[in-house]
C-alpha cells in the first residue's frame, strides 16, 4: 500500500507512520516530493485495516496497490521520477537525452571516432558494448576490459556519459570503475540474481524489456532493483519477438504512453534492436519522440559495412546528424526539448 502525508506534515509524523507500518511487517520505501512525503509499504500482510493508518496524525490518505510492482507504480510517485545518468544529464526531465554509439566497441580509433560524432551532433551518452551476449558461440563475444577502458577515454575526451550491458554479477566491480550506467539486456531481464545485486550499486539501470516480455514482467524486474534499494531505473523498449519476420523485433511504440501511465519510470527506446535495418532506425525515431519517449538508444558507426557486430541496424554519423535535427524539430511538438 502507499500512505499520502500531509503537506507540512513533521519528521516526528513521518517517523511514527514508518515505525508503526513496520511493527505490521512492512517494509517502507520513503518517496518525498516536492509537497508530500509517501511512503510505500511492502510485504506479505494482507489481512489489516487502513484506517488504521488512516487516523494517524500526518496522514492525507491510505492507498492500496492492486498492481503486483508496488514501488514501481505510479501511485507510489505520481509526479513521476527524474533519473540522474550524470551531471547535467537526466532522463524523465523536458530535455530528451540521446544515448548513442556502436553496438561493440571494436578499437580505440574506431570508438574516438564515433564519440566525436555523437558529441557533435548533441549525444549525451556513449553506448557501446564490451560483453556481447550473442545467440551463436561462434560470434564476436566483445573486448571485456579492454573495450572499457576505450570507451571510458573516449568518452571523457568528447564529454560523454558511458553506458555498457553487465551480463553477470560478478562483473559489476570491475565494470563499476568504467560506466556511469549500467545496462541489462533483454536476455538478462529475469536474471534475478544479477538484478539483486545491481540493487546494491548506487548507479543507474538501464533495464531493457526482454524480447517476450509483457510490460508487467518489465515492470516487476524494476521492482526487483527497488525493493533492493536502487531507485535509479529507467526502462528501455528495445522491440519483442512476434510473428512478424520483415524486421528483426516488432517495437512496441505504444509501450510508452502505457509506461508513463502504470509508473513514474522514465522509458526509452531503442529502434535499432527494434528493428534490425538502417533504414527504419530514423523513422522509429522519431516516432518514439512524438510518442513520448524519455530517450533514445541508438547504434551508430563510423563504417558499419564492417562492423564487428549489428552493422546493418547501425547509422552512419551522417544520417545520425540528421536524424537529431529531425528530432530538434519533433520534439518541441510534444513539450520536449533535444
Amino acid at each position: 500500500m502507499v500512505v499520502v502525508m500531509q503537506e507540512g506534515a513533521t519528521e516526528e509524523q513521518i517517523q511514527h507512520v514508518i515505525n508503526r507500518l513496520m511493527d505490521m511487517g512492512f517494509d517502507i520505501h520513503r518517496s518525498t516530493g516536492a509537497r508530500h512525503t509517501v511512503l510505500g509499504a511492502v510485504g506479505p500482510k494482507i489481512d489489516f485495516d487502513t484506517r488504521d493508518i488512516e487516523v494517524i496524525e500526518g496522514v492525507s490518505e491510505v492507498l492500496r496497490i492492486s498492481a503486483p510492482y508496488k514501488l514501481a507504480s505510479r501511485t507510489f510517485r505520481p509526479e513521476g521520477s527524474v533519473i540522474q545518468l550524470g551531471e547535467g544529464v537526466a532522463v524523465g526531465a523536458q530535455k530528451v537525452v540521446v544515448m548513442a554509439g556502436p553496438c561493440s566497441v571494436e578499437s580505440a580509433e574506431q570508438i574516438g571516432t564515433i564519440a566525436a560524432r555523437v558529441a557533435a551532433a548533441g549525444g549525451k551518452v556513449l553506448r557501446g558494448g564490451a560483453f556481447k551476449p550473442r545467440s551463436s558461440p561462434y560470434s564476436f563475444q566483445g573486448m571485456g576490459e579492454k573495450g572499457l577502458e576505450l570507451m571510458r577515454r573516449a568518452a571523457d575526451q568528447h564529454g560523454l556519459l558511458v553506458v555498457s550491458e553487465v551480463m553477470d554479477q560478478t562483473q559489476i566491480p570491475m565494470m563499476n570503475g568504467y560506466v556511469d550506467v549500467f545496462q541489462v539486456g533483454a536476455r538478462n531481464m529475469q536474471n534475478y540474481n544479477l538484478l539483486k545485486e545491481l540493487a546494491k550499486v548506487p548507479k543507474p539501470v538501464l533495464l531493457k524489456r526482454g524480447i517476450a516480455a509483457t510490460i508487467e514482467e518489465l515492470l516487476l524486474s524494476a521492482e526487483y532493483l527497488m525493493s533492493g534499494g536502487n531507485y535509479s531505473i529507467v526502462l528501455c523498449e528495445r522491440g519483442i519477438r512476434t510473428f512478424e519476420s520483415y524486421t528483426r523485433n516488432t517495437l512496441d511504440i505504444s509501450a510508452i504512453p502505457v509506461v508513463h501511465k502504470l509508473s513514474h519510470l522514465p522509458i526509452v527506446v531503442d529502434p535499432s534492436h527494434g528493428t534490425g535495418r538502417r533504414d527504419k532506425v530514423a523513422p522509429m525515431a522519431r516516432a518514439a519522440v512524438a510518442a513520448g519517449a524519455d530517450g533514445l538508444l541508438i547504434e551508430v558507426h563510423h563504417d558499419p559495412d564492417h562492423a564487428a557486430s549489428d552493422g546493418a541496424q547501425s547509422l552512419f554519423p551522417d544520417q545520425f546528424d540528421q536524424l537529431m535535427k529531425e528530432l530538434r524539430m519533433i520534439a518541441p511538438a510534444v513539450g520536449r526539448t533535444i
